[in-house]
């Protein structure tokens, strides 16, 4: 499995509709990986809603991606929380979030296929949560990891600044929650 250039997370407190019809419009205008958030729900729940989504996501060689590792076992994708225990068996797909070289250092150590860094800039998705990185911090940081996706308030215009920082990627959550067509532009500015 190829790591993408953009993963797009779910939050359905921020969508306009249904988190279905949402994530179907990211992949729409080119979303291929989609972390399934949504942790809140019972775990029946969740995963009647993954099915939905990799519905959307299978036709267009898509992948799902599991958050947390509640749930996780028999998943091909799973993101781990900074504190989740490694699944196992491990999944082909593995990922953690981070927000220090320690625990950058720490999934390396566990060899996991990439890190979600956070937060680069400070987002009303997760308001108080920081305080931000910046690209200075971003840059200094990359290097102790797996290949990093940035996260956290980051637009179209913010991808540049971020790959010339050092990340693989960029992890979008409430900018495509809100406006799923906005993944053409995360895409453009990841291809430009």
């Amino acid at each position: 499995m190829s790591l993408p250039r953009l993963l797009v997370l779910t939050d359905r407190t921020q969508c306009r509709g249904s988190l279905t019809a949402t994530v179907a419009a990211a992949v729409d205008a080119g979303a291929r990986a989609v972390v399934l958030r949504e942790k809140d729900l019972p775990l029946a729940e969740r995963s009647r809603l993954a099915g939905q989504l990799r519905a959307l996501l299978d036709p267009v060689d898509g992948v799902l991606v599991w958050a947390g590792a509640a749930g996780s076992a028999g998943r091909t994708a799973v993101h781990l929380s900074a504190a989740d225990p490694l699944p196992a068996p491990r999944p082909g797909w593995l990922g953690r979030s981070c927000h220090s070289a320690a625990e950058l250092a720490r999934a390396r150590a566990e060899g996991v296929d990439h890190a979600f860094l956070s937060p680069v800039f400070l987002t009303a998705s997760k308001p108080g949560h920081g305080p931000a990185l910046g690209l200075p911090g971003l840059a200094e940081l990359v290097s102790h990891g797996p290949p990093v996706f940035a996260l956290g308030g980051i637009g179209p215009d913010d991808v540049p600044g971020c790959l010339a920082a050092g990340a693989w990627g960029v992890a979008v959550m409430g900018g495509v929650m809100r406006d799923p067509s906005s993944v053409r532009e995360h895409l453009a500015a990841l291809a430009g």
